[in-house]
């Protein structure tokens, strides 16, 4: 399994910009015209994401890069910038959805988000890229095991997350195909039955 994990993770600076896109991304879902049950799913599926992410960088990534960087101030402010961010998930999880105060604590989140992926982004993973080259495979199947340990016990909560926080037409649309396959593969198999 782990020679496998090594084979198909992807490497560190990749696993960190998928999570960025997919975080950013699902900020862009959130509306203030959306009902409060699908903004709670919403708000939920980018903290649980974030807090993630952040554990996996703190404990894999960032240390690995202090080794090639240290001194360097985009690196320094990295671990207060993920505290800030776990403070206003904190926050967001005590407020009720569908408040002004909640949409306001979900895009001021937003900012600062996009801010420290603009300064990964631009500096780190560059440097990254360029000074543990070499580490970067290894890096991303220690991040990839880790991922699978802090997901394993949060998977039930991450489905809920990501069904809720899905348009309903969409729902409805991944339903009828979902139906439609199952009717075809019922007549596939009586027609190969016979």
């Amino acid at each position: 399994m782990s020679n496998l994990l090594n084979t198909l993770a992807p490497n560190a600076t990749t696993m960190i910009r998928m999570d960025h896109t997919h975080v950013l991304a699902t900020f862009h879902r959130y509306k203030a015209s959306s009902n409060a049950s699908q903004k709670l799913a919403i708000a939920k599926t980018i903290c649980t994401a974030l807090e993630i992410h952040a554990q996996l960088e703190e404990e894999i990534f960032y240390p690995a890069l202090e080794a090639v960087l240290s001194g360097s101030a985009e690196l320094r402010k990295s671990v207060p910038e993920h505290d800030g961010m776990r403070q206003q998930i904190a926050r967001l999880r005590g407020l009720e959805a569908g408040t002004l105060e909640f949409d306001d604590t979900v895009m001021a989140l937003m900012r600062d988000v996009m801010h420290h992926v603009a300064d990964e982004e631009t500096v780190l993973l560059p440097a990254a890229e360029r000074d543990l080259s070499d580490q970067l495979g290894e890096l991303g199947a220690r991040m990839t095991r880790r991922r699978l340990e802090l997901v394993g016990p949060r998977v039930g909560e991450i489905a809920v997350n990501s069904a809720r926080a899905m348009p309903v037409a969409t729902l409805l649309a991944v339903g009828t195909v979902a139906a439609g396959l199952g009717a075809w593969a019922v007549h596939s198999r009586r027609r190969l039955a016979a």
